[in-house]
């Protein structure tokens, strides 16, 4: 039977074979680590669970929610946002309440995507990034550029080439999977070259509070005059090590969030009642449970990029987010990066992410996501330190799954 025209539009999951092999392996016993999935493994501050249960025990919250957000939410969010970047936001016109960012930018690009509509993306991205637009009946054409001074020649080549022009530019920096930083005088040239040419700004700043060398990364809102023609979108689950319990937020343009929010009420009721309170209870905190996490995964960071190196793997450290963007070691470049996640499996016992799973430029580096406590990251290294040993002296017993099939 002919698949379904959407599902079409959609490459094979590339994750999931990464998946399967995990699962294969553990069923047979194996001890993987897995540093694949950007799955926080902290638990949730107490306080925050703690008010969750206070108000799930109120059986007037059971009832359906607010799709936008509940208002006391809503404000928390507004005061947060002036707060840390010095940006005032109308939580009844500027703020909404999402199902975490993922379904804020997929829905986003229901709300604002004809078919054949184009869309300026970095390319490697989180795949949300492009495929809401896809499946939306939108068209991407990837950026392979970095927030540097290549990005606006890219953006103009990308604009000239571009029939119909494009409808919006997506941003994600600190970058899932790159890591990399934007700064704010980037953002500043973004802005002018998006109001110049009418061009709509989505940033994804899903890892705003996971930095490490003191520069808190800025908001593209904190730019005058960004509110005419971006909307930002935010996360509760690495900020708080809330995963899942789905809660984020767009901000930012009014005529955006409009038609978000317009869209979301055909969709949704919104999160379960209780979690709104929470969320709001966090984000009207003290900031010390941020800090608490930011501070885990600079550990991390720290451990893995010296034990990684002395296993004979340099990574570049990141500067942000929950990941590090490791070049493939020389010897299995050539093998491209689906396969040498593979063979971290059955080598090493060690899981990472393929960078091709974030587009095609990405086929040289894998995602190594911070999601193991020290001691297994140590571990990690040590596995993988054996397994280039081994490949080292005996490679042809190395060679891709693919080969074994």
């Amino acid at each position: 039977m002919e698949e379904f025209h959407k599902v079409r539009r959609l490459p094979p999951y590339v994750f999931e074979q990464v998946n399967r092999l995990k699962a294969s392996a553990r069923s047979r016993g194996a001890d993987i680590i897995d540093l694949g999935m950007g799955n926080p493994d902290l638990p949730t501050p107490k306080a925050i669970v703690d008010k969750l249960v206070e108000v799930v025990r109120d059986p007037r919250t059971h009832r359906y929610s607010s799709s936008r957000g509940i208002p006391g939410l809503r404000r928390a969010q507004a005061a947060y946002y002036a707060r840390r970047f010095g940006v005032k936001l109308d939580p009844d016109t500027q703020v909404v309440a999402t199902l975490g960012s993922k379904e804020g930018f997929a829905n986003m690009a229901q709300a604002i995507t004809a078919p054949g509509d184009v869309v300026l993306c970095p390319n490697p991205t989180y795949p949300i990034h492009a495929f809401g637009f896809i499946m939306s009946g939108g068209v991407i054409r990837s950026l392979q550029v970095e927030p540097d001074d290549g990005f606006i020649p890219a953006l103009e080549r990308g604009v000239r080439h571009s029939i119909p022009k494009p409808l919006a530019l997506i941003l994600n920096y600190p970058s899932n999977p790159t890591a990399l930083v934007a700064s704010l005088d980037f953002y500043k040239d973004v802005v002018a070259f998006a109001k110049k040419n009418d061009i709509i700004i989505l940033s994804d700043l899903a890892y705003s509070e996971i930095y490490f060398d003191g520069n808190p990364p800025p908001s593209v809102l904190q730019v005058p005059g960004a509110m005419d023609v971006a909307v930002e979108f935010t996360s509760m689950s690495k900020t708080f090590s809330m995963p899942g319990w789905r809660m984020g937020f767009a901000v930012g343009n009014e005529r955006l969030i409009s038609a978000l929010t317009r869209v979301k009420s055909y969709l949704d009721y919104g999160a379960f009642t209780p979690i709104q309170v929470a969320a709001t209870a966090a984000l009207n905190g003290d900031g010390s449970d941020i800090a608490e996490v930011r501070e885990v995964y600079r550990k991390r960071r720290d451990v893995m990029v010296d034990s990684f190196a002395r296993a004979g793997w340099t990574i570049p450290a990141p500067a942000a987010s929950m990941f590090a963007w490791a070049p493939i070691p020389e010897p299995f470049r050539h093998l491209g990066s689906l396969e040498f996640s593979k063979l971290l499996i059955e080598h090493a016992d060690v899981a990472v992410a393929p960078g091709i799973g974030f587009g095609e430029h990405g086929d040289d580096y894998v995602r190594v996501a911070l999601v193991e406590n020290e001691h297994r990251i140590r571990q990690a290294a040590r596995s993988i330190k054996r397994f280039l040993a081994t490949s080292a002296k005996q490679p042809n017993n190395v060679v891709p799954l693919a080969a074994h099939r």
